[in-house]
């Protein structure tokens, strides 16, 4: 995907790209040295014909690569892309939203082009863009490294293209594994995150996955926090903090103090001027009930 587009800066190296990285580079190394690449395609395609019996292969066909350009077009693209999304999930997260995009291309594949056998990390690397849109819209990247547009207007130019191929019956590439790891990528962001990714990690977290890692705001997947700064991330915080002190906490109950009798004797002598004053009509309800209170005090005396 280097050809069509630059992402907006260049993270730096995390956890699980890394890895990724590695078995990709790593398998193809295989294929041109020790194995071949029919021993490999063999071996780790997916093939609906050899499906279920090699069930293995809806996730090994994922490290598998046709040729150099084939794979240094989604290497490219996971290490320019993957890493700010692992740094926002953490890498258990992110690895497992990798593969499900990886297994929702073969699913499609298995579904819709039942022909021939399927290599290549082109649907995990579908999904890794559609969560990065989804987390980062308004993010500006260069289509053919020239002309400006929002990430997901990317992603949707980069779905429609890959319908129009995956329909056309002179395409020699299965794009249809490219939409089904978009689909579920999709779908599994919806499922799990709020507001979502939310909910694949947990909302609340400020410890990171190592101690290279920068540190997470609250809430985890930050969507409305990150890019408003740090002002508004404490702000928000607080706020939610007061809103569960006023749910959760239970109001102070009131204790009234105990009168004294000079204090009591005083409250008398303002209840009888205000009868010379004004009459024994205007007295309150309270008033009344505390000429009752001292008759009663002064019978039992």
């Amino acid at each position: 995907m280097s050809e069509m587009y630059d992402a907006p800066e260049s993270p730096r190296m995390t956890r699980a790209v890394q890895v990724l990285l590695g078995l990709n580079i790593g398998i193809y190394f295989l294929q041109l040295t020790l194995f071949g690449s029919d021993g490999v395609y063999s071996a780790l395609a997916l093939d609906p014909a050899k499906f279920p019996t090699a069930w293995w292969t809806v996730v090994t066909y994922m490290f598998v690569h046709a040729w150099l350009a084939h794979l240094a077009f989604n290497m490219f693209t996971l290490w320019m892309f993957g890493p700010r999304l692992e740094q926002e999930w953490g890498t258990r997260a992110f690895v497992q939203f990798y593969l499900w995009c990886g297994i929702g291309g073969a699913i499609a594949h298995l579904t819709l082009a039942q022909h021939t056998a399927v290599i290549g990390a082109s649907g995990a690397i579908s999904g890794v863009l559609v969560a990065y849109a989804l987390r980062w819209p308004d993010e500006e990247v260069y289509l053919f490294g020239v002309i400006p547009m929002r990430s997901r207007w990317l992603v949707a130019a980069l779905l429609a293209m890959n319908i129009i191929f995956a329909l056309s019956p002179s395409s020699r590439i299965d794009w249809t594994a490219h939409v089904g790891g978009m689909a579920l990528g999709w779908i599994f962001l919806k499922l799990y995150t709020v507001g979502g990714i939310n909910r694949v990690r947990g909302w609340v977290s400020t410890v990171p996955d190592d101690s290279e890692d920068m540190p997470r705001a609250v809430p985890r997947n930050r969507s409305p926090m990150r890019d408003r700064g740090a002002s508004g991330s404490t702000d928000e915080v607080v706020q939610r903090s007061n809103a569960i002190v006023l749910r959760e906490s239970k109001p102070l109950q009131h204790v009234p103090r105990k009168e004294t009798p000079k204090e009591y004797a005083a409250r008398v002598n303002r209840v009888l001027d205000k009868i010379s004053q004004q009459g024994i009509d205007s007295l309150t309800r309270d008033e009344r009930r505390l000429l009752e209170d001292m008759s009663r005090r002064l019978r039992d005396q």
